[in-house]
Protein backbone atom coordinates (compact mmCIF):
# COMPACT_ATOMS: atom_id res chain seq x y z
CA UNK A 1 0.00 0.00 0.00
CA UNK A 2 1.08 3.57 -0.71
CA UNK A 3 -0.19 6.57 1.22
CA UNK A 4 0.44 10.30 1.10
CA UNK A 5 1.32 12.39 4.07
CA UNK A 6 1.51 16.17 4.04
CA UNK A 7 2.63 19.27 5.88
CA UNK A 8 1.23 22.76 5.45
CA UNK A 9 1.73 26.39 6.37
CA UNK A 10 -0.06 29.66 5.78
CA UNK A 11 0.71 33.36 5.81
CA UNK A 12 -1.26 36.56 5.31
CA UNK A 13 -0.01 40.12 4.92
CA UNK A 14 -1.63 43.52 4.44
CA UNK A 15 0.77 44.38 1.60
CA UNK A 16 2.24 47.80 0.93
CA UNK A 17 -0.72 49.75 -0.50
CA UNK A 18 -3.69 48.82 1.69
CA UNK A 19 -4.59 50.06 5.17
CA UNK A 20 -6.39 46.91 6.31
CA UNK A 21 -6.10 43.21 5.59
CA UNK A 22 -9.37 41.89 4.17
CA UNK A 23 -8.04 38.35 3.68
CA UNK A 24 -8.53 35.40 6.02
CA UNK A 25 -7.47 31.76 5.93
CA UNK A 26 -7.97 28.51 7.81
CA UNK A 27 -5.96 25.29 8.10
CA UNK A 28 -7.71 22.59 10.12
CA UNK A 29 -5.76 20.93 12.92
CA UNK A 30 -5.51 17.71 10.91
CA UNK A 31 -4.45 19.65 7.80
CA UNK A 32 -7.22 18.17 5.68
CA UNK A 33 -9.33 21.31 5.24
CA UNK A 34 -7.85 24.50 3.80
CA UNK A 35 -9.70 27.76 3.14
CA UNK A 36 -8.65 31.14 1.74
CA UNK A 37 -11.01 34.11 1.49
CA UNK A 38 -10.53 37.60 0.04
CA UNK A 39 -13.07 40.16 1.24
CA UNK A 40 -14.67 42.78 -0.99
CA UNK A 41 -16.95 45.76 -0.41
CA UNK A 42 -14.94 48.24 1.62
CA UNK A 43 -12.21 47.90 4.21
CA UNK A 44 -14.25 46.93 7.28
CA UNK A 45 -16.90 45.10 5.28
CA UNK A 46 -14.46 42.97 3.33
CA UNK A 47 -12.55 41.95 6.43
CA UNK A 48 -15.76 40.97 8.21
CA UNK A 49 -17.08 39.02 5.23
CA UNK A 50 -13.93 36.95 4.82
CA UNK A 51 -13.75 36.27 8.56
CA UNK A 52 -17.38 35.14 8.71
CA UNK A 53 -16.89 32.82 5.76
CA UNK A 54 -13.78 31.21 7.24
CA UNK A 55 -15.38 30.83 10.66
CA UNK A 56 -18.48 29.21 9.16
CA UNK A 57 -16.43 26.59 7.35
CA UNK A 58 -14.31 25.95 10.44
CA UNK A 59 -17.38 25.47 12.62
CA UNK A 60 -18.92 23.00 10.19
CA UNK A 61 -15.63 21.10 9.85
CA UNK A 62 -15.30 20.72 13.61
CA UNK A 63 -18.93 19.68 14.11
CA UNK A 64 -19.78 17.59 11.02
CA UNK A 65 -16.65 16.46 9.21
CA UNK A 66 -17.50 14.34 6.13
CA UNK A 67 -16.45 10.74 5.51
CA UNK A 68 -13.14 11.24 3.72
CA UNK A 69 -13.47 7.90 1.91
CA UNK A 70 -16.82 8.88 0.36
CA UNK A 71 -16.16 11.18 -2.60
CA UNK A 72 -19.81 12.19 -2.98
CA UNK A 73 -20.06 12.97 0.74
CA UNK A 74 -17.01 15.24 0.61
CA UNK A 75 -18.40 17.12 -2.39
CA UNK A 76 -21.79 17.53 -0.71
CA UNK A 77 -20.10 18.77 2.47
CA UNK A 78 -18.03 21.34 0.56
CA UNK A 79 -21.05 22.65 -1.31
CA UNK A 80 -22.95 22.90 1.97
CA UNK A 81 -20.03 24.69 3.64
CA UNK A 82 -19.87 27.32 0.90
CA UNK A 83 -23.66 27.74 0.95
CA UNK A 84 -23.68 28.26 4.73
CA UNK A 85 -20.76 30.68 4.46
CA UNK A 86 -22.68 32.60 1.80
CA UNK A 87 -25.74 32.79 4.05
CA UNK A 88 -23.65 33.96 6.99
CA UNK A 89 -22.10 36.79 5.00
CA UNK A 90 -25.35 37.86 3.35
CA UNK A 91 -27.28 37.95 6.60
CA UNK A 92 -24.59 40.12 8.17
CA UNK A 93 -24.61 42.43 5.15
CA UNK A 94 -28.39 42.75 5.17
CA UNK A 95 -28.39 43.56 8.89
CA UNK A 96 -25.65 46.17 8.58
CA UNK A 97 -26.11 49.89 8.05
CA UNK A 98 -22.76 50.50 6.33
CA UNK A 99 -21.66 47.11 4.93
CA UNK A 100 -24.46 46.28 2.53
CA UNK A 101 -22.08 45.55 -0.34
CA UNK A 102 -19.64 43.36 1.55
CA UNK A 103 -18.76 39.96 0.18
CA UNK A 104 -15.87 37.58 -0.17
CA UNK A 105 -14.26 35.12 -2.50
CA UNK A 106 -13.62 31.61 -1.24
CA UNK A 107 -11.37 28.78 -2.31
CA UNK A 108 -11.42 25.55 -0.32
CA UNK A 109 -9.43 22.33 -0.60
CA UNK A 110 -10.10 19.10 1.27
CA UNK A 111 -7.60 16.25 1.23
CA UNK A 112 -9.53 12.98 0.98
CA UNK A 113 -8.45 9.37 1.02
CA UNK A 114 -6.01 7.74 -1.40
CA UNK A 115 -4.45 11.03 -2.46
CA UNK A 116 -7.61 12.63 -3.83
CA UNK A 117 -7.81 16.41 -3.52
CA UNK A 118 -11.25 18.07 -3.55
CA UNK A 119 -11.45 21.74 -4.58
CA UNK A 120 -14.38 24.18 -4.43
CA UNK A 121 -14.38 27.90 -5.12
CA UNK A 122 -16.31 31.05 -5.95
CA UNK A 123 -14.43 34.16 -7.06
CA UNK A 124 -10.84 34.64 -8.16
CA UNK A 125 -8.90 33.12 -5.27
CA UNK A 126 -7.00 30.13 -6.65
CA UNK A 127 -5.76 26.61 -6.05
CA UNK A 128 -2.61 25.69 -7.96
CA UNK A 129 -0.88 22.32 -8.26
CA UNK A 130 2.91 22.33 -8.55
CA UNK A 131 4.30 19.08 -9.96
CA UNK A 132 7.87 18.57 -11.17
CA UNK A 133 8.47 22.32 -11.03
CA UNK A 134 5.47 23.19 -13.23
CA UNK A 135 2.36 24.97 -12.02
CA UNK A 136 -1.17 24.00 -13.07
CA UNK A 137 -3.99 26.29 -11.93
CA UNK A 138 -6.84 24.00 -10.83
CA UNK A 139 -9.48 26.73 -10.56
CA UNK A 140 -10.95 29.08 -13.16
CA UNK A 141 -11.27 32.69 -11.97
CA UNK A 142 -14.82 33.98 -11.81
CA UNK A 143 -13.92 37.35 -13.26
CA UNK A 144 -14.87 39.62 -16.13
CA UNK A 145 -11.55 39.13 -17.93
CA UNK A 146 -11.59 35.34 -17.54
CA UNK A 147 -15.08 35.20 -19.04
CA UNK A 148 -13.75 37.26 -21.96
CA UNK A 149 -10.82 34.86 -22.29
CA UNK A 150 -13.12 31.85 -22.35
CA UNK A 151 -15.11 33.54 -25.14
CA UNK A 152 -11.89 34.03 -27.11
CA UNK A 153 -11.86 37.81 -26.68
CA UNK A 154 -8.66 38.06 -24.59
CA UNK A 155 -5.50 36.03 -24.24
CA UNK A 156 -4.28 35.15 -20.74
CA UNK A 157 -1.49 37.67 -21.23
CA UNK A 158 -4.06 40.36 -22.03
CA UNK A 159 -6.13 39.35 -19.01
CA UNK A 160 -3.14 39.97 -16.75
CA UNK A 161 -2.92 43.66 -17.73
CA UNK A 162 -6.56 44.44 -18.46
CA UNK A 163 -7.88 47.32 -16.28
CA UNK A 164 -10.97 45.23 -15.40
CA UNK A 165 -8.99 42.21 -14.17
CA UNK A 166 -10.07 42.77 -10.55
CA UNK A 167 -13.80 42.71 -11.31
CA UNK A 168 -15.18 39.39 -10.09
CA UNK A 169 -18.44 37.87 -11.30
CA UNK A 170 -19.11 35.58 -8.36
CA UNK A 171 -18.63 35.86 -4.60
CA UNK A 172 -20.27 35.08 -1.28
CA UNK A 173 -22.73 37.46 0.30
CA UNK A 174 -24.36 39.15 -2.69
CA UNK A 175 -27.08 36.64 -3.63
CA UNK A 176 -29.29 34.20 -1.75
CA UNK A 177 -27.55 31.33 -3.51
CA UNK A 178 -24.05 31.14 -4.91
CA UNK A 179 -22.86 28.84 -7.68
CA UNK A 180 -19.86 26.76 -6.63
CA UNK A 181 -17.30 25.18 -8.94
CA UNK A 182 -16.09 21.78 -7.71
CA UNK A 183 -13.38 19.48 -9.01
CA UNK A 184 -10.96 16.77 -7.90
CA UNK A 185 -7.30 16.05 -8.57
CA UNK A 186 -5.27 12.93 -7.93
CA UNK A 187 -2.11 13.84 -6.06
CA UNK A 188 1.32 12.26 -6.32
CA UNK A 189 4.54 12.11 -4.35
CA UNK A 190 6.29 15.50 -4.08
CA UNK A 191 3.24 17.46 -5.30
CA UNK A 192 2.59 20.89 -3.84
CA UNK A 193 -0.77 22.64 -3.50
CA UNK A 194 -0.91 26.43 -3.23
CA UNK A 195 -4.09 28.27 -2.23
CA UNK A 196 -3.93 32.05 -2.56
CA UNK A 197 -5.73 35.33 -3.03
CA UNK A 198 -5.14 37.48 -6.10
CA UNK A 199 -2.58 39.42 -4.07
CA UNK A 200 -0.21 36.59 -5.00
CA UNK A 201 -1.57 35.42 -8.35
CA UNK A 202 -1.54 38.89 -9.90
CA UNK A 203 2.09 39.44 -8.95
CA UNK A 204 3.70 35.99 -9.18
CA UNK A 205 2.68 34.14 -12.34
CA UNK A 206 2.42 30.33 -12.64
CA UNK A 207 5.68 30.03 -14.59
CA UNK A 208 7.44 31.63 -11.59
CA UNK A 209 5.37 29.94 -8.92
CA UNK A 210 6.29 26.40 -9.94
CA UNK A 211 10.09 26.67 -9.83
CA UNK A 212 10.01 28.83 -6.68
CA UNK A 213 7.94 26.37 -4.67
CA UNK A 214 9.87 23.35 -5.95
CA UNK A 215 13.09 24.75 -4.50
CA UNK A 216 11.73 24.17 -0.99
CA UNK A 217 11.09 21.23 1.29
CA UNK A 218 9.35 23.24 3.99
CA UNK A 219 5.94 24.89 3.38
CA UNK A 220 6.66 27.75 5.78
CA UNK A 221 9.80 28.64 3.83
CA UNK A 222 7.89 28.42 0.55
CA UNK A 223 5.23 30.80 1.90
CA UNK A 224 7.91 33.18 3.13
CA UNK A 225 9.69 33.34 -0.23
CA UNK A 226 6.47 33.83 -2.18
CA UNK A 227 5.41 36.61 0.18
CA UNK A 228 8.80 38.27 -0.13
CA UNK A 229 8.52 38.17 -3.92
CA UNK A 230 5.20 40.03 -3.66
CA UNK A 231 6.60 42.59 -1.20
CA UNK A 232 9.62 43.16 -3.43
CA UNK A 233 7.19 44.01 -6.24
CA UNK A 234 5.37 46.63 -4.16
CA UNK A 235 2.56 44.32 -2.91
CA UNK A 236 -0.39 46.29 -4.32
CA UNK A 237 -2.99 44.19 -2.46
CA UNK A 238 -3.41 42.01 0.61
CA UNK A 239 -1.77 38.65 0.04
CA UNK A 240 -2.63 35.28 1.58
CA UNK A 241 -0.90 31.98 0.83
CA UNK A 242 -1.35 28.41 2.01
CA UNK A 243 1.31 25.93 0.88
CA UNK A 244 1.05 22.16 1.25
CA UNK A 245 3.71 19.59 0.38
CA UNK A 246 2.72 15.95 -0.15
CA UNK A 247 5.03 12.99 0.28
CA UNK A 248 4.64 9.31 -0.41
CA UNK A 249 4.86 6.97 2.57
CA UNK A 250 5.16 3.23 2.24
CA UNK A 251 2.72 1.49 4.54
CA UNK A 252 4.20 -1.04 6.93
CA UNK A 253 3.33 -4.63 6.06
CA UNK A 254 2.77 -6.72 9.22
CA UNK A 255 5.17 -9.62 9.72
CA UNK A 256 3.94 -13.10 10.59
CA UNK A 257 4.85 -12.48 14.22
CA UNK A 258 3.06 -9.13 14.25
CA UNK A 259 -0.13 -10.59 12.85
CA UNK A 260 -0.50 -13.30 15.52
Amino acid sequence: MVNLTWKSAGVTDVGLKRKDNQDNFYISEDGRCLVVCDGVGGETGGALASRLAVETVETLWLSEKPDMADVAAVEAWMRRAVAEANTSVKQAADASEDKKTMGTTIVMAVFGEEGLLHVAHAGDSRTTLVRDGKAEVLTVDHSVVMEMHLRGQLTLEQCAVNPYRNLITRCLGHEENVEVDYSTKQLQDKDWIILCTDGLSEVVKPDELGPTVSNHTDPQEACAELLQMVLDRNAPDNVTIIAVEYQQVEAQVPTTADSK
